[in-house]
């Protein structure tokens, strides 16, 4: 296995489908560090030569945010906003959709399992 970015990525893949398992990386920005790198995207990991692993780090690595920095980024992001007390902040203090979905109906993977309440009881009669 290669390892870019602290990833191992894995061999009986083709390149343009391995890159992607890099937090960050998805399929449109594997193509362009292949094509920075000159790296045929049909080549597998494991046909890869040290010499082209060493480039594809370099490129991911230098020019790239990935992986941790990039989680952190985002985490960052989103702290900022809530420290701010926008709108976008509240909402993700609550765990409310963010970005103006309806909550009235719907929104459960955001809000979580419904939690049941108990009914009113009524009185036994005599």
């Amino acid at each position: 296995m290669a390892r870019i970015a602290g990833v191992d990525i894995p061999r009986d893949k083709q390149v343009l489908f391995s890159l992607p398992y890099i937090y960050g990386i998805g399929f449109p920005k594997a193509k362009l560090i292949l094509a920075q790198t000159n790296i045929q995207t049909d080549r597998m990991v494991r046909d890869l030569t040290d010499d082209e692993v060493v480039r594809l780090r370099a490129v991911i690595e230098g020019e790239h945010i990935v992986e941790g920095d990039l989680r952190r980024e985002v985490r960052q992001n989103i702290q900022r906003l809530i420290e701010i007390n926008c709108y976008r902040g509240q909402r993700h203090r609550r765990g409310l959709p963010v970005r103006g979905q309806r909550t009235k109906t719907n929104a459960r993977t955001r809000r979580g399992a419904r939690r049941t309440v108990a009914g009113k009881r009524r009185a036994a009669r005599k």
